[in-house]
């Protein structure tokens, strides 16, 4: 039987060595300003260092000259120690360095006491990430799942998600126990502030398929805002999206014991028919699904204290 948790790193990391210094006062932070008036349209990659097909479609961009139509276009790097360490030998291992930099968004992590490398690298990052009006934040995951659109817990996010319509699956959940992610930051998950953020899970970390959901997404992103033209411009739509379902995340699964383990292997979005059927054990209390055709979004296999084990939800209709 094919291990469904198996891999191959089809991907090459990419150097972005040309783009250390920049032209913000950030390493790794360029910032495209067309002159004329628009939004300021942010689009991240190495939020996790190993994590390589966002880094890799920035590469291109910025390789290919892109330019803003309007408003003003940031393409940023963000974690780039961890970056540095991504081994292919080993390419599970330099999520972070010291602490998950997709944790840390909140004013009291930033002010408080903590200073790890990749807290310090989010603190230097942070002005610019507050001048931004929309994100896109480019991620990829453990197993080999279908790509979807993380669109946050508010109303805004689903919408930017439908508007965008790719990949064709978009989760509405409240993030992770563990602290907050860059996309819930401030005002992108204030839902009185105009401010807008999607995450983009592309599909297995190294499989060639993810960049080409990374590339797709982000162009996407980038035409829903005007600044970029598909039909006319160098940077072109290459697939065809297809109708978009949405899952509502209700229970996000935080493991409390030493250890979670699942009953038996997932690989995410799996269908579980009947509720109430046993998923896992999160140390010695059950863990079953809480009503039919209950979705599994994102197996981890991170499975320690504090951490999501999987997130439980269910198909829903309309925005």
């Amino acid at each position: 039987m094919t291990d469904p948790n198996a891999y191959t790193v089809e991907i090459a990391r990419p150097d972005i060595s040309p783009w250390r210094k920049g032209n913000t006062g950030i390493e790794y932070a360029t910032t495209l300003d067309s002159g004329k008036p628009g939004p300021h349209v942010m689009i991240t990659a190495l939020a996790h260092g190993n994590e390589i097909c966002g880094a890799i479609v920035l590469d291109e961009l910025l390789r290919g000259g892109i330019r803003p139509l309007h408003g003003k276009l940031t393409l940023l790097f963000c974690n780039v120690a961890a970056f540095e360490r991504f081994d292919p030998d080993q390419p599970e291992a330099s999520r972070w360095v010291e602490e998950d930099f997709n944790r840390v968004w909140t004013a009291e992590v930033f002010d408080g006491p903590r200073n790890t490398v990749d807290l310090q690298r989010a603190r230097i990052i942070r002005p610019l990430l507050d001048s931004a009006d929309l994100l896109l934040d480019i991620h990829s995951m453990q197993h080999p799942s279908e790509p979807l659109l993380l669109a946050g817990p508010l109303a805004k996010g689903r919408i930017l998600a439908a508007e965008v319509g790719y990949p064709a699956l978009a989760v509405c959940d409240a993030g992770h126990a563990a602290g907050r992610r860059m996309r819930d930051y401030a005002g992108f998950g204030d839902a009185a502030s105009p401010k807008n953020a999607l995450l983009v899970e592309c599909g297995q970390h190294w499989a060639k398929r993810t960049v080409e959901v990374a590339r797709e997404t982000t162009l996407r992103f980038l035409a829903r805002f005007g600044i970029i033209d598909p039909e006319r411009g160098p940077f072109r739509f290459a697939d065809t999206p297809l109708p978009q379902k949405t899952v509502e995340v209700t229970h996000p699964v935080t493991i409390t014991a030493e250890a979670f383990r699942f009953a038996r292997v997932f690989t995410g979005l799996e269908v579980i028919e009947q509720a109430g059927t046993l998923i896992g054990w999160d140390g010695e209390r059950e863990v079953r699904t809480p009503y039919d055709h209950c979705v599994l979004v994102m197996p981890s296999k991170r499975l320690y204290r504090g951490q999501t084990a999987v997130r439980l939800g269910r198909f829903v209709s309309g925005h």
